[in-house]
């Protein structure tokens, strides 16, 4: 009994720490940044799970530090490995698997206005064109050193925050130092790994897709049936389905569910608990957005809430 009542708690106060454990040998710890507004960081060891295809608003980079990871982004399957750069840029579809045993990484999720920001600052131009990253996958190990030792600067200041009241002056100082190493890593992957050339849409329909993941990313709330899509589109059912498929590499379903997660996300980040993030954003009860929200995120609501509100 006493054994039960000692996971039991341990569970709760991994929950409370944003630590949300998966399978045995998997773990996954969520984290937001000191002076990067809402820029969410993680670090996890996935030995069997696996992302089902999804969106962010934000840029994915990181780098795997050790075992292999599979992703599919644009269509095209990679991986990677320690050394190795992971970029994805805001709205790409994409997955992620263990490639082999499993694998560790750090993986960071900067705004649009972030990157657009210090994109500027190195051009000292006012820079309106989002920054993209062409290739997935970049072996730059000197850039990933760089990135590894400034998510584990940020990742501990986490630790400190929330478990040494006692740090005073080293933790104001340690904060400083993973703000100069994470500004560092960036300017570092925009120098060497992205451009400003914004892509053209390519597809017959993609103005009518594009058109309505406008409308779904406004409405995300509301009882956007197959019809209604269709509609709006003015294309029959399966054709939409076909054509939006093909220039977002999701269905309208799968599309509207991801947003209604990325949505949610922003809810709990103001505090919300799982339930009114719920009801907030369309999903029917508390356990659909549950199931959503770790197929895609990777770990529960309630322990993104405790890490990033």
């Amino acid at each position: 009994m006493e054994g039960n009542t000692n996971a039991s708690r341990k569970a709760a106060t991994n929950e409370a720490m944003g630590i949300f454990t998966l399978a045995e040998g998997e773990r996954t710890r969520f984290f937001a940044c000191p002076n990067f507004a809402e820029l969410d960081c993680l670090t996890a060891t996935f030995r069997t799970y696996r992302y089902v295809p999804h969106t962010h608003d934000t840029f994915v980079i990181g780098s795997v530090i050790a075992g292999c990871e599979t992703w599919t982004v644009r269509g095209v399957r990679g991986y990677a490995g320690p050394g190795d750069f992971v970029f994805v840029n805001p709205g790409e579809v994409h997955d992620g698997a263990p490639h082999g045993g499993g694998y560790c990484y750090r993986m960071s999720y900067p705004s649009v206005d972030l990157m657009r920001e210090i994109a500027a600052e190195l051009s000292e131009k006012n820079a309106t064109d989002i920054p993209y990253f062409p290739d997935t996958v970049v072996h730059d190990p000197a850039g990933v050193s760089l990135f590894v030792a400034a998510h584990a600067a940020m990742d501990a200041q986490g630790d400190t925050q929330a478990g040494d009241t006692q740090a005073g002056d080293i933790q104001a100082g340690d904060i400083q130092a993973g703000e100069e190493l994470l500004y560092r890593a960036y300017a570092h992957c925009l120098t060497h790994h992205a451009r400003l050339t914004p892509r053209a849409a390519t597809g017959r329909e993609a103005d009518r897709v594009a058109r309505l993941g406008r409308l779904i990313a406004e409405c995300y709330a509301d009882d956007l049936s197959l019809s209604r899509l269709a509609a709006e589109a003015g294309l029959p059912r399966h054709r939409l389905i076909r054509a939006f498929r093909r220039e977002t590499g999701l269905t309208p379903h799968a599309f509207l569910v991801d947003r209604r997660v990325i949505a949610a996300q922003g809810e709990l980040r103001r505090g919300a608990t799982s339930a009114e993030a719920a009801a907030a954003t369309g999903f029917c009860d508390q356990a659909h957005l549950t199931r959503a929200f770790k197929a895609r995120i990777g770990i529960t609501p309630g322990a993104y809430r405790a890490a990033v509100s």
